[in-house]
């Protein structure tokens, strides 16, 4: 199994880490897999998703990794020494990416087997903008509701790591409460794009169209123009309707 899911995460990988893609160069991004209740697997620190090879993943325990989000602050080096200790095995499995932290929690949760995370330009663009929150609440095409739900979660900027992973959290949580599912995409803002779904497929469809919903938001903004997304009741049908829910199984 273990050998399937680095597979998979390194196809993942390669794909988002495309350069003709534009959603994450040198060292950005990151994807985890979950490879049974004890462990995960999530791409190391300072590897290059474009060429990622199987020594580019390590496998790292989730007790401890979730254990951490309820307690006290850590300093960079705690933080450091507790993701090097959380490693399956020390020898063989290189340093996890500090994004360990969020990776954890989100495959924790019901459903989901995956994550990836990018850092597309549009999107960061978007996320720089003056009332980008609001932005993440509306819709202004279909199948941005198919493939990334009727509304995006948002996380204010916080530090990357472990403040990161909390304060995602209660975003997640406060979404769940709201729409009674685990968003589909969540966004940070200045940083970039986290899709945690239950399969490889449906990590990409939020990806892409996440991409592609910044760039429509970046042309619809820059018209200067009243802008007009859509209503909550047509946001509401799109996300009930039947037929949308087999096309989403299919793309």
């Amino acid at each position: 199994m273990q050998e399937a899911l680095t597979e998979e995460l390194i196809e993942l990988c390669h794909k988002l880490g495309s350069t003709s893609q534009d959603l994450a160069i040198l060292g950005e991004g990151n994807v985890s897999g979950k490879a049974g209740e004890d462990y995960f697997l999530v791409k190391a620190s300072g590897h290059s998703m474009g060429n990622i090879s199987a020594a580019g993943f390590s496998r790292v325990k989730f007790a401890p990794i979730l254990t951490a989000l309820d307690g006290p602050d850590l300093s960079d080096t705690e933080t450091k020494n507790l993701l090097s200790s959380c490693r399956v095995d020390p020898e063989v499995d290189p340093q996890p990416s500090v994004e360990a932290f969020m990776h954890a929690y989100l495959l924790s949760l019901e459903g989901i087997g995956y994550v990836g995370h990018t850092h597309p330009t549009p999107l960061i663009s978007l996320l720089s903008v003056d009332g980008c929150e609001e932005i993440a609440g509306l819709r202004l095409f279909p199948d941005e509701i198919v493939c990334c739900g009727p509304a995006t979660a948002f996380v204010p900027y916080v530090d990357p790591g472990l403040p990161l992973a909390r304060a995602i959290r209660s975003s997640v949580e406060a979404f769940i409460a709201k729409f009674g599912m685990v968003p589909k995409t969540i966004w940070l803002q200045n940083h970039g794009l986290i899709a945690p779904a239950k399969s490889i497929r449906d990590v990409e469809s939020a990806t892409y169209m996440g991409e592609k919903s910044a760039r429509a938001w970046l042309g619809a903004l820059s018209t200067g123009k009243d802008l007009v997304p859509m209503t909550q009741q047509a946001i509401d049908r799109i996300h009930t309707r039947p037929d949308e829910h087999f096309r989403q199984k299919l793309i």
